[in-house]
């Protein structure tokens, strides 16, 4: 369906009418809905409700004495990441901070449409961190997997679940529970539970916003889709350069390249498919990808600007990259989560002091190469170098209060995708540049022959 057509199809008809709030026990307030062919979110009202219970998903269950909750944005809100609309805080700014775990949101909504017409739900586009739908007591489904304790976590992706429906009535009233969890991985800040409202209506109309969801979820990633081709490119290059040299120079800038790459593509496998867990994709890029694309381009840019002279260099980067893998996984809240919370604390605080031992030995060497030479392309390495550290010491710059993402058109870019967007052009002239002096050293070796 085209997408201009659902700009003229995607009319608001919204009558809301809200029971008064009492002290004493009461049902929950009711929403009532005129839809046409339309959507509407449904902002309010909500019953809130920290902890579990499998009672909560039943349409007869009395949530007169929950919390209520607003998931009303203010115009123009989107959340800090892919500017997705219809942004709020989590839970950790409406009382609970601190608070992981389960928690409930119930509401009761009743819907007057044309007889027959099939109606359906868009489930939220943004929670933290998983959550399951019950409407009317039944379970619809959700991205997690509640099969076990703590549950599974997988990316929030733009859903559609088709509602039930009578052909009989023009009236009909739906109890809609979401069982929510939030995973101590992403605790913090203005985390947990829903942050974008579930959106109601028309299933023709549902269809068309799930594709509009899916275009704002594509547009979030697909810098960090692109990013990667780019690196294994460059690493081909490389290769390419490598072809015909004695010697072993370039060897870990593949390595480099191909690690960030992996790392990169981490996010497009997570927000984009099913298949890479929350706890899987902590693993893969805290634990194991980032200190090991630390440690890569460290002894790239060594051998790039040819410090081969200081042997140490590689028995100092090999040890600080191991102790950063040790102590990253000691401090995830996955690992030994019974342990003490002091312990974690400081392998939290050794990682930041490893990462920052780590940076200073690739500013050391990156301001060693330049002092050793004043080429033109040294300077270039050198620029390059800045600008992907700028990318791979990401979490130091944040700290220094540097803005860390731009919403250009509505559209989150990363001051790192940036950063590596100059980095990649900036690699590709270097190697442009080696590959041309190659030449030229071959035509002159074959002339003086």
């Amino acid at each position: 369906m085209r997408w201009s057509g659902l700009l003229v199809s995607l009319c608001l008809l919204v009558a809301l009418s809200i029971e008064s709030a009492q002290a004493t026990s009461s049902p929950a307030p009711d929403a009532s809905i005129v839809l046409g062919h339309s959507t509407v979110p449904l902002n309010e009202p909500w019953r809130f409700r920290v902890g579990d219970d499998d009672r909560w998903a039943s349409p007869d269950f009395d949530d007169g004495e929950w919390e209520t909750v607003d998931l009303t944005p203010a115009p123009g809100a989107h959340d800090g990441d892919v500017g997705l609309p219809g942004y709020v805080t989590g839970w950790s700014q409406r009382g609970h901070a601190g608070y992981t775990g389960y928690a409930w949101y119930r509401t009761r909504v009743t819907v007057h449409s044309d007889g027959g017409r099939a109606l359906a739900l868009a489930g939220p586009t943004l929670v933290d961190s998983t959550y399951q739908l019950y409407v009317n007591g039944k379970m619809l489904g959700g991205p997690g997997g509640f099969s076990r304790s703590p549950p599974t976590v997988f990316a929030v992706r733009p859903s559609v679940f088709p509602l039930p429906s009578s052909p009989s009535t023009d009236t009909q009233t739906y109890v809609i529970a979401f069982r929510v969890w939030l995973d101590p991985l992403e605790a913090g800040g203005e985390s947990g539970g829903m942050h974008i409202a579930p959106v109601m209506g028309d299933a023709e109309a549902i269809q068309q916003l799930h594709q509009l969801q899916w275009l704002q979820t594509f547009k979030g990633y697909v810098v960090d889709a692109a990013e990667p081709l780019a690196f294994v490119l460059l690493a081909i290059m490389v290769l390419a350069l490598m072809a015909g040299r004695t010697g072993d120079g370039y060897r870990w800038l593949v390595v480099a390249l191909l690690c960030l790459a992996l790392l990169r593509a981490q996010q497009v496998l997570f927000f984009w498919t099913p298949y890479v867990s929350l706890r899987g994709y902590d693993i893969a890029v805290t634990v194991i990808l980032k200190p090991l694309t630390l440690a890569a381009w460290l002894l790239a840019w060594r051998d790039w600007f040819r410090l081969n002279r200081h042997p140490w260099l590689g028995y100092v980067i090999s040890v600080l990259t191991l102790a950063y893998i040790a102590f990253a996984c000691i401090g995830r809240p996955w690992f030994a989560p019974d342990g003490t919370q002091g312990f974690k604390a400081v392998a939290h605080v050794v990682v930041m002091g490893l990462r920052l031992a780590l940076a200073a030995l690739y500013l050391w060497i990156v301001g060693l190469g330049v002092a050793r030479s004043a080429k033109l392309s040294t300077w270039l390495a050198a620029l390059a170098a800045i600008f992907v550290g700028v990318g791979l010491f990401a979490t130091e710059f944040n700290a220094l209060g540097i803005p860390g993402i731009w919403f250009p058109f509505g559209t989150g870019v990363s001051r790192s995708q940036y950063a590596y967007g100059v980095f990649t052009a900036l690699l590709f002239a270097l190697i442009l540049m080696r590959s041309a002096g190659d030449v030229r050293s071959k035509v002159s070796s074959t002339a003086s022959a």
